[in-house]
């Protein structure tokens, strides 16, 4: 008469082990992936007396990182040249299509005239912006701040009418993507009252013709 074969105690351990393990990576995916904006343009008081006149505004450019709807922060305090991206937190549209919506609303919100490049027509200056950097920052642990730094060209024709460079950097009031999103919608109204208030003192009436982009 055979006796039954009795399973070895580790075979228990083995499967309990590959249980945990496969629970663990299903309760990963299973985690929902939360999607973040700039909210909504408010008003700003401060804009109202803004730019007036018609502008072509081009489409934001920067690093193809910036083309993806990743979030990305920066461990300033352990490793500054790592990027790193937060796991189940992104925004609804990339960076480079946020940033486009939101300057162009805030040009349109301080009496500007604002158009596409489609629109575009002789002796309409032309705005483009190039984005350096755009990242939750992290000096602490439980310390952040959105940074948006910018560059902005006026154009008139083919001519190189001015360029600025803008930076801002936003406390965090959270330590998470939530508070990083906020920090860096912050810090792009910032840099957008910025710029209106800087295209107010250029001059794209007595611009030479010359100088070609």
């Amino acid at each position: 008469m055979r006796h039954p074969v009795t399973p070895h105690p580790t075979r228990y351990i083995v499967a309990a082990a590959l249980a945990l393990i496969l629970s663990g990576c299903a309760s990963q995916k299973s985690q929902p992936t939360t999607q973040f904006d700039f909210g909504p343009a408010a008003p700003h008081q401060a804009q109202s007396q803004g730019a007036s006149g018609p502008v072509v505004v081009t489409d934001v450019t920067g690093s193809s990182a910036l083309d993806s709807e990743r979030m990305f922060y920066r461990l300033s305090y352990a490793d500054p040249l790592q990027a790193r991206t937060y796991a189940n937190s992104r925004w609804t549209a990339s960076p480079l299509q946020l940033l486009t919506q939101r300057f162009k609303t805030r040009l349109a919100q301080s009496g500007a005239r604002v158009l596409s490049e489609t629109d575009a027509a002789t002796g309409i200056p032309l705005l483009r912006i190039d984005v350096d950097d755009f990242v939750q920052d992290f000096g602490g642990v439980s310390q952040s701040t959105g940074v948006v730094a910018v560059r902005a060209s006026v154009f008139q024709g083919h001519v190189l009418v001015d360029q600025r460079s803008f930076r801002q950097a936003v406390a965090a009031t959270s330590a998470d993507a939530a508070g990083g999103a906020r920090a860096l919608a912050a810090s792009t109204d910032a840099i957008a009252a910025d710029i209106v208030a800087w295209l107010n003192t250029v001059d794209t009436v007595n611009t030479p013709h010359t100088t070609q982009r």
